[in-house]
């Protein structure tokens, strides 16, 4: 199985970034692929979403997405809520691993398989075998600097790629424009 990801989301102000590296880990044993892209525009380039766990999963999750995305007339929250409850009722999507990390102006939300959107209480959130080392170093930069949102997101990934050895360098970052 390939795995390996780090995806951090935030939101500073009105400024929101999202970022992952291009790590692809095949069998938690080989790096597969070094530049991958699990980061993208949906929705006219109006929702910034990102992905970890399974390749082949997280584009099906994807395709879902943007047709729930276009049925709400990319409302972030319904569409989210929507591809959840599918996810969590459908028997073929309920065998897909993966997360996703999804934000616009106003949300930022991770969405799993069991029926979970989580909204964060502090406008970041991480996904991923890096996440948990990213969203640290995330809110203490969030918190201790003046650092944009796309500052943040690079930081902090380039930060979990010194620890994680699931994470790396290759750092792609997407930004909404306003």
């Amino acid at each position: 199985m390939f795995t390996g990801t780090t995806i951090i989301a935030l939101r500073r102000g009105k400024e929101v970034a999202i970022g992952g590296d291009g790590q692809i880990t095949l069998a938690e044993k080989t790096i597969f692929k070094a530049k991958a892209k699990k980061i993208r525009r949906l929705y006219d380039g109006k929702i910034l979403a990102g992905f970890a766990g399974s390749v082949a999963d997280a584009f099906t999750l994807f395709e879902r997405f943007e047709k729930k995305l276009a049925e709400h007339k990319g409302n972030l929250v319904r569409g989210s809520v929507e591809l959840a409850k599918d996810w969590r009722s459908d028997r073929v999507l309920q065998k897909l691993e993966a997360l996703l990390l999804v934000a616009d102006s106003e949300h930022l939300l991770v969405i799993s398989g069991s029926g979970e959107v989580i909204e964060p209480d502090d406008n970041i959130a991480a996904i991923g075998s890096g996440g948990g080392y990213a969203l640290a170093a995330a809110r203490a930069l969030y918190k201790h600097t003046d650092l944009s949102a796309r500052e943040v997101v690079a930081e902090s990934l380039r930060l979990a790629s010194e620890i994680c050895i699931y994470t790396n360098d290759q750092i792609s970052i997407l930004e909404l424009e306003e």
